[in-house]
C-alpha cells in the first residue's frame, strides 16, 4: 500500500507518518516546512520518501504524485487562532486552497482507497451541546476555524460530485511529543512546559475551571488510520478523548505555581467531544488518558527548551488582536 501524508513532517502529521511505516506502507511525505521540521522524521527517513514542496501553489503537479496512491493523509495546514486573525488571506490559501489542490489531484488516483481529512472541532465555535455531537451547528469564532471548514466542506463536496472515497476527522485539542516549541502564542501544553523549564507560573486564563478535551497525538492518528481501513465514506468522525479536564486540573498535573490571566472572547467554557459514533461505527476508542500523556510530556520535557517562555506582558501583546476582533 502507498500513502501520501501532507503535512507530514508536522506534529500531527509525523505521527501519521510513524504508524504507517509500522504498518509496512510505502509512504510519501509532502510538507513545505513552514511548520514542519525534518528532525521529526529523522528516525524514519529512511523508510519514506519525502517531498518538500507548496500543496497551495498552483504551479506545482500533484496529479502524478498521486497517480497511483492508494491513501491520502492530509494534514497540511496553518494553525492557530491570532496569525488567522492577522493574516486570514494566507490561511484561506493554505488551508482552502491547498485542500483544493491535493483534492484535484486526488480525483485523478486510479488507486485511490480513502482521502482522510484533518478538520478541527474548533468549526463548532462555542457550542449549545455537551459532549457535543458531529451534527452540531457550525459556527467558526475566527479565520482559522473558518478556513478548516471550508476545507471540510470541499472534501465532502468531492466525495459527493467526484465520488472520492472522503472521510473527515474532527479533532479536539490534541496534544503530544513533537508539538510545535516555537512561533505564535498558540497551544497551552507548549506553553506551560516551556514555563516550567524556566520556572515560571503557569498564566491560566480565566478561572481555569474551563475544561478541555484533550486527545493525545497518537489516539489521534490510531483513529485515523481506523478509518481509512473501514468501508465508511463521506461520513463525518469527532476524534476526542472521551472526558474533558479543567485547566486546573491539568495544571495540577503538571505542577508549578499559578497565575490568571482576563479570559478571551470567542473561547467556549468547554470542549468535549460526543464520540458516540467513531465508536460505533468505526468501533474505535482513546487508549492515553491524561494522566498517561502528561506524564509523557513531563518526561520529555527537555524538548521544549527551545521554547519562547511567555508571560503575562507578553501573552497580552501577543493577543491584543484577540481582544480587539473577537470582543463582541
Amino acid at each position: 500500500m502507498k500513502a501520501v501524508v501532507t503535512g507530514g513532517a508536522g506534529f500531527i502529521g509525523s505521527h501519521m507518518v510513524d504508524l504507517l511505516v509500522a504498518n509496512n506502507f510505502d509512504v510519501i511525505v509532502v510538507d513545505n516546512l513552514v511548520n514542519g521540521r525534518l528532525s521529526n522524521l529523522a528516525h524514519v527517513k529512511q523508510d519514506i520518501e519525502f517531498i518538500e514542496t507548496d500543496i497551495a501553489n498552483p504551479n506545482i503537479d500533484l496529479v502524478q504524485l498521486l497517480e497511483d496512491v492508494d491513501y491520502v493523509f492530509h494534514f497540511a495546514a496553518l494553525a492557530d487562532i491570532v496569525p488567522s486573525i492577522q493574516s486570514p488571506g494566507k490561511y484561506h490559501d493554505a488551508n482552502v486552497n491547498g485542500t483544493l489542490n491535493i483534492l484535484e489531484a486526488s480525483r485523478h488516483s486510479t488507486a485511490l482507497k480513502k482521502f482522510i481529512y484533518a478538520a478541527s472541532s474548533s468549526c463548532y465555535g462555542i457550542p449549545d451541546v455537551y459532549p457535543t455531537p458531529e451534527n452540531t451547528a457550525i459556527k467558526p469564532e475566527y479565520p482559522y476555524a473558518l478556513t478548516k471548514n471550508i476545507g471540510e466542506q470541499y472534501a465532502l463536496h468531492w466525495g459527493q460530485v467526484y465520488d472520492l472515497p472522503v472521510i473527515s476527522m474532527r479533532f479536539f485539542n490534541v496534544y503530544g511529543l513533537r508539538h510545535r516549541t516555537s512561533g505564535a502564542y498558540g497551544a497551552v501544553f507548549g506553553v506551560f512546559l516551556a514555563q516550567i523549564l524556566n520556572n515560571k507560573p503557569l498564566t491560566i486564563v480565566g478561572n481555569g475551571e474551563q475544561t478541555r478535551d484533550f486527545t493525545y497525538v497518537t489516539d489521534v492518528v490510531d483513529a485515523c488510520f481506523t478509518a481509512s481501513k473501514s468501508e465508511y465514506r463521506n461520513e463525518v468522525f469527532n476524534v476526542g478523548s472521551g472526558n474533558t479536564y479543567s485547566i486546573n486540573y491539568l495544571a495540577e498535573l503538571l505542577g508549578g505555581d499559578k497565575t490568571y490571566i482576563p479570559r478571551r472572547p470567542g473561547e467556549p467554557d468547554c470542549t468535549f467531544a460526543d464520540i458516540t459514533k467513531i465508536n460505533t461505527k468505526l468501533h474505535w476508542s482513546p487508549k492515553v488518558s491524561i494522566e498517561e500523556g502528561v506524564k509523557i510530556m513531563l518526561e520529555n520535557i527537555h524538548l521544549w527548551s527551545d521554547a519562547p517562555v511567555w508571560n503575562e506582558s507578553s501573552i497580552e501583546e501577543a493577543t491584543k488582536d484577540w481582544f480587539k476582533h473577537l470582543s463582541k
